[in-house]
């Protein structure tokens, strides 16, 4: 399909060059006018005017750092979804797509996207040849949307699915931000306290010797060690790090973690139910979107992200794939609430199992908000607690000297 290069005008008035594809010239200014611009002169694109589009100068094209943002992706997806279903073909939905972006790498990506296309792939082939932007999800959705004729319903359900996806993360996020703050300041006082504050009292001390109390004498230690040796105790921390994240890469170790993050009081109901969302909304989506109910599973697998949950999910993709229902199997792994295998259940018996999981993926939203506020509320009084604990500590064990003071001074 022929390129036309393009000058318009926007609605603030501004001058701008792109590059758009069309089968003629007409059809070129058309696509132009439905982007909201006014075309002023539209012509066959050269080599010149597609690196100008692209933001290159002599002939170095711009780099980008970092991934796709999932706003990004969303957007895009919507967008395109409202392309297909205005009657537009796909290539030409993209291209239109591509013509209105600012320069950025989902921009370059999709430019690849539509190179694949003209080329004789599959707009799902396509997608998969980056699957840091686009995961097993969004690829196999919208190989069913293809196969079903239905790819505009498709995107709009992705876009959704995302959506809610990382509302469910902000969620999480958010009430996390608390208390991390809290003790970054804390830590941070503290610190200063050990650097600035002790050093001080410890001369003082010194001068009119005796022995000190062992709180002191342990705090004046702090002290000198976080001003003497603070390089220690960071290459500890960052060994540490570096120590846990290479005995994670073990599989042994994963599930042992992840078992045991299960079993502690209000984070693993918490981790449960945000598995238990994760998996319905999946798995109800992707089985909406006409993907096979064992293909459905595995990639609903991949998103869960705890071992233990991972594995009853294997359970019962083997005991579907041998004709079992997936009630029954979900059942048997003790992992997911009797709730959730009764609502599944009944969905299966009544031939409504995506509708089932999309209000099973609802409830569990909400009730992850609400565990969320029920863990924050109780982190806040023991947050306060430790940390008045640790302050209180500094301040009696500074001031515990000066009550013996009296009797330092007359024994000298």
């Amino acid at each position: 399909m022929p390129k036309y290069a393009y000058r318009a005008i926007n609605r603030e008035g501004k001058e701008i060059f792109g590059i758009i594809q069309a089968d003629s010239v007409a059809l070129a200014i058309n696509d132009v006018r439905s982007l909201g611009l006014f075309p002023t002169h539209v012509r066959e694109a050269r080599r010149s005017d597609e690196r100008r589009a692209r933001g290159e100068k002599k002939g170095l094209s711009e780099l980008y750092f970092g991934g796709v943002k999932t706003k990004q992706l969303v957007v895009m997806t919507r967008q395109l979804s409202t392309l297909i279903d205005a009657g537009l073909p796909l290539l030409r939905s993209l291209n239109v797509l591509i013509a209105q972006m600012k320069p950025c790498k989902l921009k370059d990506i999709l430019r690849e996207v539509s190179t694949d296309i003209q080329s004789g792939s599959t707009f799902s082939e396509a997608l998969a040849k980056h699957p840091k932007q686009f995961d097993r999800l969004f690829v196999n959705m919208v190989k069913a949307g293809e196969v079903g004729g239905m790819l505009e319903i498709v995107l709009q359900r992705i876009a959704q699915f995302m959506e809610r996806r990382e509302a469910l993360k902000r969620r999480v996020k958010s009430a996390l931000i608390y208390p991390i703050a809290v003790l970054i300041i804390a830590s941070a006082i503290v610190m200063f306290l050990l650097i600035k504050v002790v050093p001080v009292f410890a001369d003082i001390f010194k001068e009119f010797g005796g022995k000190l109390p062992w709180p002191t004498q342990f705090l004046m230690s702090a002290g000198d060690f976080m001003i003497y040796n603070w390089w220690l105790l960071i290459s500890i921390v960052a060994w540490t790090i570096i120590f846990i994240k290479i005995l994670f890469k073990f599989h042994a170790v994963r599930r042992f973690r992840d078992r045991a993050v299960l079993k502690i009081p209000l984070i693993g109901d918490l981790v449960t139910k945000v598995a238990v969302a994760r998996f319905a909304r999946t798995l109800g989506t992707l089985i909406t979107s006409g993907v096979p109910i064992l293909q459905a599973l595995k990639i609903t697998k991949e998103t869960i992200g705890n071992e233990i949950i991972q594995d009853a999910v294997d359970k019962v993709h083997d005991s579907v794939k041998e004709g079992d229902t997936i009630a029954a199997p979900l059942d048997q792994t003790k992992v997911f609430p009797a709730m959730v295998v009764n609502m599944i259940d009944v969905g299966e018996e009544t031939g409504s199992l995506d509708a089932m999981l999309n209000k099973v993926a609802d409830i569990y939203d909400a009730e992850v908000e609400a565990a969320v506020e029920a863990m924050l509320s109780l982190m806040e009084p023991a947050i306060i607690i430790v940390l008045g604990g640790i302050i209180g500590f500094i301040v009696v064990s500074l001031y515990l000297p000066i009550f013996t003071l009296g009797d330092t001074i007359s024994g000298t």
